[in-house]
């Protein structure tokens, strides 16, 4: 029989493993549930502006408050199938899905595309989640192939992307500090002294050795900022939107609808994402101690991408946008220490329950941008230092760098002058007006393309130490989530071998 370690005060950390609870830990209700809260605050705003930006834009007013109560019901179903597990479908990891900005443009452009014909929102809607769902299983039938694809999947070119997608939302972090996109005080000195409150904040608590503080940095920081926002004026209740007491998850509810030129550039785009939730999901294994290299890894990057082509499948279906493993909760478990899995369960059901009312969504749509902007720039920060951590360990010898600095040139500076495209046709427009995709191209091309260094045979072995708090006594057990010890052709996984 399995035990595994229910911990009321947390365990030990050993060999600089600064997590408090590993992967297989099952924290007590009240550090698992404030661990949870955290992570739901730092994306919250993430999984439901992509729907305000389509709804807005597409003039959708009427079906918003609808859309945005779905967005955060599917990311809670999807949660917990990611972190849950299902036969091959999971990563098995503390990693939360969320609505995907990637999609943006493609999906404006079909909306787009059916007003132009006259449709009224119903056809717009039917358009776009009838062509998400055909489309996301591009993304289910690439994941089967992406254990034959390991020379896309170096340390190298995840550490790249990682350290880009950290470096390239920054921008938006600071931008929320300033007081968000198109706000009338963008750069006033109470917003930024609401966001260094925060910040200051998460940086001091973070830095005790008491480990409640430590995993309360972020939604005290967060609470502190939201406090004092109240107390300058900076939230008003009486503008909360009107919302149903309940909303209930309807499949297909405006129809189903396909459109072969809106599909096309939605498919281009889910080739794609999967190179994002690739690193994602690499950082999110070493955060958590966890190998990045080798068959468990590979294993566990396939399941995590095939319920990443399901969640969106999902997605379309309960009529919400397509989903990603988001990056910024990374940042969370390294500022907490808590990469639990079993978190996610509590995750998943509060993301849920704030779909079903979605007037405690609206209470937190009042989270002013400062305060926010305090927070995920400093998560955000960590996810590019994890990319870096990759790319040390990856080894920085001449060939590695001349890929990490044209990939990394390469992303920023389509995001810093985004001109450079404007004479492409619209199509391959969509496709690399995002720099994690242009950086992601750059990297595998090169990585491809340019001949291996001597010195690679053996830098290309790194795997991170793997350490978590499991007592396994059946190792039986351990593959009903999927990764047993055989996976590793015989040697048994340091983070399962029994103590």
């Amino acid at each position: 029989m399995t035990t595994t370690r229910t911990t009321d005060s947390p365990a030990p950390s050993a060999g600089g493993n600064d997590l408090i609870y590993g992967l297989d830990d099952r924290p007590a209700f009240a550090p698992a549930i404030f661990a949870a809260l955290q992570h739901v605050l730092a994306s919250f705003v993430g999984i439901i502006t992509p729907t305000l930006i389509v709804g807005g834009t597409l003039g959708l007013q009427s079906e918003i408050p609808y859309l945005i109560s779905m967005a955060l019901f599917v990311s809670g179903l999807g949660t917990f199938v990611q972190a849950r597990r299902f036969g091959p479908v999971g990563a098995g990891l503390l990693c939360l899905q969320g609505t995907s900005f990637a999609f943006l443009s493609v999906i404006l452009s079909a909306g787009f595309l059916v007003k132009s014909r006259g449709g009224g929102t119903d056809e717009i809607l039917s358009t776009i989640f009838g062509v998400c769902f055909f489309a996301a299983f591009i993304e289910v039938a690439f994941s089967q192939f992406i254990d034959k694809l390991r020379k896309l999947i170096t340390p190298v070119v995840t550490g790249t992307i990682i350290t880009l997608m950290g470096l390239s939302l920054i921008k938006v972090a600071m931008t929320d500090m300033a007081g968000g996109f198109g706000a009338p005080d963008l750069g006033a000195l109470s917003n930024l002294g609401l966001a260094a409150l925060v910040l200051g904040t998460i940086v001091v608590l973070n830095r005790f050795n008491v480990p409640l503080l430590r995993l309360g940095a972020i939604i005290i920081g967060l609470g502190l900022g939201f406090g004092v926002a109240w107390y300058l004026g900076k939230v008003d209740f009486a503008g909360m939107p009107d919302v149903p007491a309940v909303s209930i998850p309807v499949p297909f509810k405006y129809g189903f609808s396909f459109d072969l030129l809106a599909f096309i550039p939605i498919a281009v785009i889910f080739l794609i994402t999967p190179l994002e939730a690739a690193g994602d999901l690499t950082a999110n294994s070493m955060i958590s101690k966890q190998p990045v290299k080798g068959p468990v890894y590979l294993k566990r990057i396939k399941s995590g991408l095939l319920a990443d082509g399901l969640n969106s499948a999902m997605a379309a279906m309960f009529n919400s946008m397509p989903m990603v493993t988001f990056a910024q909760n990374n940042g969370v478990i390294q500022l907490t220490g808590v990469a639990s899995r079993y978190v996610a369960y509590f995750i998943a059901g509060i993301l849920i329950l704030l779909g079903l009312f979605p007037i405690i969504g609206a209470v937190l749509q009042l989270m002013p941008k400062p305060v926010l902007g305090g927070a995920t720039l400093i998560m955000f920060g960590t996810v590019a230092v994890a990319g870096i951590k990759i790319l040390q360990e990856a080894g920085l010898h001449r060939r590695n760098m001349l890929i990490v600095a044209i990939s990394l040139g390469l992303g920023l500076g389509v995001a810093a002058v985004p001109e450079v495209l404007s004479q492409l046709p619209q199509a391959l427009h969509n496709i690399f007006e995002s720099p994690i995709t242009v950086g992601a191209f750059s990297a595998i091309l090169l990585n491809i393309f340019l001949p291996e260094e001597h010195v690679e045979l053996e830098e290309n072995d790194y795997e991170p130490e793997a350490q978590t708090h499991t007592v396994l006594q059946n190792p039986q057990d351990d593959d009903a989530h999927g990764f047993a010890p055989n996976d590793l052709g015989g040697q048994l996984n340091p983070a399962l071998r029994p103590s």
